[in-house]
């Protein structure tokens, strides 16, 4: 599958294509294909990061189950600069907590579909990417969220 590798404020990360749709995002990464879903993908990240854009309008094939779609597209609803906890995400979905918890670690798309933006009760919670939580906390900063993290 195509895949293209860009540094962003956080790190490396390769953006993977299939069929003209993004199928992933992963930290770290060597990819140097220049398909035009993936400059695309690179584009909006990068207006992202540089506080442009706040909804990204990408072609989106996650390769997750039916049950896991819809998580996804409950994620992909949380508004730029706002969070939901576990337990909320749970209610709106019908999983447990955990079950929330372990939708958001397997997101295979992480900041376009924003598991960065859901957090425990009474804490932040994890995150999968590269650098864990220190990670979710820089984004949560980018979208003005920080007032969670006093």
């Amino acid at each position: 599958m195509p895949s293209l590798t860009r540094d962003t404020p956080i790190g490396a990360v390769t953006l993977v294509e299939d069929s003209g749709a993004l199928v992933a995002l992963k930290w770290g990464g060597a990819g140097f294909d220049e398909t035009p879903c993936l400059l695309e993908a690179h584009w909006q990240l990068a207006a992202y990061f540089a506080g442009d854009l706040t909804v990204f309008d990408l072609p989106l094939a996650p390769k997750v189950s039916e049950r896991q779609r819809a998580f996804l597209d409950a994620l992909i609803a949380i508004p730029f600069g706002q969070t939901r906890t576990y337990g909320e995400m749970a209610r709106v979905t019908g999983l447990s907590a955990q079950g929330a918890g372990q939708a958001c670690g397997a997101n295979p798309i992480a900041i376009i579909i924003p598991c960065h933006r859901v957090t425990g009760a009474d804490n932040l919670g994890g995150f999968s990417a590269r650098g864990g939580v220190e990670t979710k906390v820089a984004l949560l900063r980018h979208e003005g969220a920080a007032s969670l993290l006093i």
